[in-house]
């Protein structure tokens, strides 16, 4: 009988294999089975069951080897992830126990670090995708930008680097509302315009970006940098175009007014253009009535203009008359001296010769007229100074006759004003000789600069101060010898009395007719001129009045005895 193989131990599956092998004994029995075949097919058994046990032993080891396996690849993974995600404080062990134990324990933080990649991740895709969208705007080609996702470096997942991008997020997002604000700010300015120079807002918009009327499908308006140079190039082609605009309404708004003035066009014609003639006086910023500078304004305008010259070369005529006369009253104004009759002459002849541009002789008008106010304006201080001494000369010769008048102490109406006049004369005429001072040094220093004598009404205005000097001192001489005369006379009357009694007076009547009086000579001003004969005379009559005796005492003028006797 055969027995059971030394390699097999007895335990439970030995000893089913042991009754199975005794079951199996009984049938080679029955069945007459020789030993040797007994032996061949209890050895097949066993090679069989050894084949078994090895390919269980190599699964297990297999079993074995993939545990550790993915043990090591869940660990590197771990390292990776926490290497990408900058989580250098996190630390793990993998425990203790069998390796399916260790497996079981590594599985979950896993899993937790999984999760935490997935998440910043898809932070990282969400703020690269919103810079790669902001890009593409401000670069102009949003569309096939949009239609591929960014990728993401998985190596690198730091807080640190999504802090930067999001950074650089934060820095594009601003640049956004910027280029907005700037979009906005020159589309508000192109209305703007298109009010004060009527045009199709929408489709000068519209030629620019399609984006930038209508976004209500869901299209933002562009900011890119082309968007952005075409409105810059529209703003300031439009600003120019005002510019140039408002330049030539004011120089017709300033043509207008010339015309107005030259023809005397009432104010309610004037009235009609009144919206471009206020433009004259203002700035590029200041010009927002609606319409205030369209094409059809300034063609009415400048019909308007066109209108007016045809008007003005058919009064040319009287208008240059009018410059002329003008010209004359500037130049009497400042008692200058033309010759109105040729110069009118002068003019009516080049008008009618047809032989001279009208406008280029208003022009010349014009700058004569100018000229004119600007000799008038350096001969104002002068002519200012002159009036002053014409008043006080004028006060001077009403002193004279106003002392020389016996009654004009005596009581009656207008008594008081005179005296508070003569009073007022007399500080004035003492001013004279200073105020003729000042005037001929004035007049010397605006010859010097100037050239030329100072006339004054054909006159040179130098000489008439010198002869008014002359006689003026000259009149000083016949008064003092006047008074010295009349003194020695009622000297000579009172010693005759004393000496003879009682004597009529007609003698000294007589000698004073005799001496004259110097009432009827006056001294000459710009208002009044005598020649330098009437000095002459004065001195002759000075010669004729100064016969008397020598020995004669003099007394004071204003003398109480005199005067009573």
């Amino acid at each position: 009988m055969t027995t059971l193989p030394p390699s097999l131990s007895p335990s439970r599956s030995q000893t089913t294999c042991a009754s199975l092998l005794q079951e199996l004994q009984i049938i080679w029995d029955e069945i007459g089975e020789s030993d040797g075949e007994r032996d061949k097919m209890l050895l097949e058994l066993e090679q069989e069951c050894l084949n078994i046990y090895r390919r269980k032993v190599e699964m297990t080891r297999r079993c074995k080897a993939d545990l550790h396996n993915s043990l090591a690849q869940f660990e590197s993974e771990i390292a990776k992830i926490v290497s990408s995600l900058g989580e250098h404080s996190f630390s793990f062990s993998r425990g203790k126990g069998t390796l399916k134990h260790q497996i079981s324990y590594i599985r979950p933080v896993l899993e937790e670090l999984r999760s935490k990649k997935k998440q910043r991740v898809k932070e990282f895709t969400e703020t690269q995708l919103q810079i790669a969208k902001i890009c593409a705007e401000i670069a102009g080609n949003g569309q096939s930008m949009m239609s591929s996702d960014p990728q993401v470096d998985e190596r690198d997942l730091t807080v640190k680097k999504l802090g930067e991008l999001k950074s650089h997020l934060q820095e594009l997002q601003n640049e956004k509302i910027i280029r907005l604000q700037k979009v906005d700010s020159h589309i508000s300015m192109i209305h703007e315009l298109s009010v004060l120079m009527p045009f199709d807002f929408l489709k000068t918009v519209s030629g620019i970006h399609s984006s930038l009327i209508d976004s209500a499908n869901g299209q933002s308006r562009s900011i890119s940098n082309d968007t952005l140079a075409k409105l810059t190039g529209v703003v300031n082609s439009l600003q120019q175009e005002k510019q140039k605009r408002l330049q030539k309404l004011q120089c017709l708004g300033s043509t207008l007014i010339e015309l107005w003035d030259l023809l005397d066009t009432p104010p309610d014609e004037r009235k009609r253009f009144e919206h471009v003639t206020s433009l004259i006086s203002s700035s590029v910023d200041e010009v927002l009535r609606q319409g205030s500078l369209g094409l059809d304004i300034i063609e009415q305008v400048e019909l308007q203009v066109q209108s007016l010259n045809v008007l003005k070369a058919s009064k040319m005529k009287e208008l240059v008359l009018k410059r002329q006369n003008e010209l004359e009253e500037i130049y009497r104004g400042v008692h200058v001296d033309v010759n109105s009759d040729a110069a009118r002459q002068i003019l009516i002849n080049l008008i009618e010769s047809d032989n001279v541009d009208l406008s280029n002789l208003l022009s010349s008008m014009d700058d004569q007229i100018a000229k004119a106010k600007q000799e008038a304006l350096s001969r104002k201080d002068i002519l200012d100074k002159v009036d002053k001494w014409k008043h006080a000369s004028e006060e001077e010769k009403w002193l004279d006759d106003y002392e020389k008048d016996e009654n004009r102490y005596s009581a009656g109406r207008g008594v008081h004003k005179n005296l508070k006049r003569a009073e007022k004369a007399r500080i004035l005429v003492s001013k004279l000789p200073s105020i003729v001072e000042h005037l001929t040094a004035k007049v010397k220093a605006w010859e010097l600069e100037k050239g030329i004598p100072f006339l004054y009404d054909k006159a040179s205005l130098l000489d008439m101060l010198e002869e008014y000097t002359m006689l003026r001192q000259a009149r000083e001489d016949e008064k003092r010898r006047s008074r010295e005369q009349k003194r020695l006379q009622e000297q000579f009357a009172a010693e005759q009395e004393a000496l003879f009694g009682s004597r009529p007076k007609k003698p000294l009547a007589q000698t004073n007719a005799t001496v004259g009086t110097p009432t009827s000579r006056r001294v000459s001003t710009p208002s009044g001129k005598h020649g330098v004969s009437n000095l002459k005379e004065r001195r002759e009559t000075g010669r004729v009045n100064n016969v008397i005796p020598l020995n004669f005492v003099a007394l004071p003028k204003n003398d109480p005895m005199s005067r009573g006797n």
